[in-house]
């Protein structure tokens, strides 16, 4: 099967996209398929010769692509790369080479990859891909728009607010809610652009960093407790996997840098808070009318026990680090067979 494997792009995640799709570039390469690997924004420079049999090319499309840092990249960086970027995001020939594949493999993370636009262009276009349409892309994307289609659905999900970036410059920084708080991007991922403000300064201090990536910020009731996350392929909930960073709370360092965290899965809970919490899962995945596979984080008060869903990643990192693979493996699924699993269902 002809594949492009879509990575990169301008958003903060961008790295991590990169190793994404880097695993499943290769994944795919070892189960015979003429797989590429594409940078979405960068693209790739070719004659009409080369493009024409780009899929039968003996060439190792992964091989400059390293390791994550520890920083968020220099997107600033990456845009001076191509100076028509601003008149076209698409890379040169990305959208001729996907629409000559069978279908589009979607490792792309954040902005301009999870928001929905990439995925209504494909559609227009007739291009086939994994992952979720544009519209559940958009909603999920956003959190204040999540954080309301839980609460209609009934799923449980910290108490919180959305803050604009208009309140902020006039001074409308009340929470409303006693300290300590989660301030977050509104639209962002990888916990960048995500704090723990436990003082007044540090609330300050958050809100200057949330809004220097997004417009609009979410500041929501911190959950002292312990972290979950569950993959849900197909509305069937994964196993849940608990993530206990070593130091600090799962931020963009813990989240990738090997070691940083000890991730138990299965999750090590009683069997009708593991039922109720898959359920939750399961109906997240149903109320933001999500295709395909998904995986939705929770933190579980650690008094209480009660649990709350905080938000659906639509296109889950697939790095030697992330959590979708190991809760497939927890079932007896390799990360090829994950892969291919992920393919069958686009093309159902």
């Amino acid at each position: 099967m002809k594949i492009v494997v879509l990575a990169g792009g301008i958003s903060t995640e961008r790295d991590v996209s990169l190793i994404t799709g880097k695993m499943i570039y290769k994944a795919l390469k070892e189960k015979g398929h003429e797989a590429i690997l594409l940078d979405v924004y960068l693209g790739y420079e070719a004659d009409k010769a080369e493009l024409d049999n780009i899929f039968s090319i003996d060439k190792d499309w992964a091989e400059n692509i390293g390791k994550i840092s520890e920083d968020d990249p220099d997107i600033e960086a990456i845009k001076a790369l191509r100076p028509d970027g601003d008149k076209n995001f698409f890379g040169p020939n990305v959208i001729t080479l996907c629409q000559n594949a069978d279908v589009v493999f979607m490792a792309l993370h954040g902005q301009n990859g999870e928001n929905g636009k990439i995925q209504a262009c494909f559609d227009l276009m007739g291009i086939k891909y994994t992952g979720t349409d544009y519209i559940s892309s958009a909603m999920a994307m956003d959190k204040d728009i999540t954080k309301d289609i839980f609460r209609a659905n009934g799923i449980p999900t910290p108490p919180g607010i959305k803050m604009t970036i208009e309140e902020y410059k006039s001074g409308k920084t009340d929470p409303g809610m006693p300290l300590p708080l989660v301030v977050k991007t509104s639209r962002g991922g990888s916990s960048i652009g995500v704090a723990i403000a436990r003082t007044p300064e540090e609330y300050v201090a958050a809100l200057k960093d949330a809004f220097s990536y997004d417009t609009e910020t979410i500041i929501e009731k911190y959950i002292k407790g312990r972290e979950f996350s569950i993959g849900v392929i197909g509305g069937h909930a994964m196993p849940i996997i608990e993530i206990a960073p070593i130091s600090g709370f799962y931020d963009y360092k813990n989240k990738y840098q090997a070691g940083a965290t000890v991730d138990t899965c299965p999750a090590e809970l009683p069997e009708d808070i593991t039922d109720a919490m898959k359920k939750s899962a399961e109906d997240a995945f149903k109320a933001l009318r999500l295709k395909n596979y998904a995986r939705f984080d929770f933190m579980m008060d650690g008094e209480t026990n009660e649990f709350f869903c905080l938000e659906g990643n639509t296109l889950p990192g697939m790095t030697p680090t992330s959590l979708v693979p190991q809760e497939a493996a927890a079932e007896g699924i390799s990360f090829i067979e994950l892969c291919e699993k992920i393919i069958a269902l686009a093309l159902d």
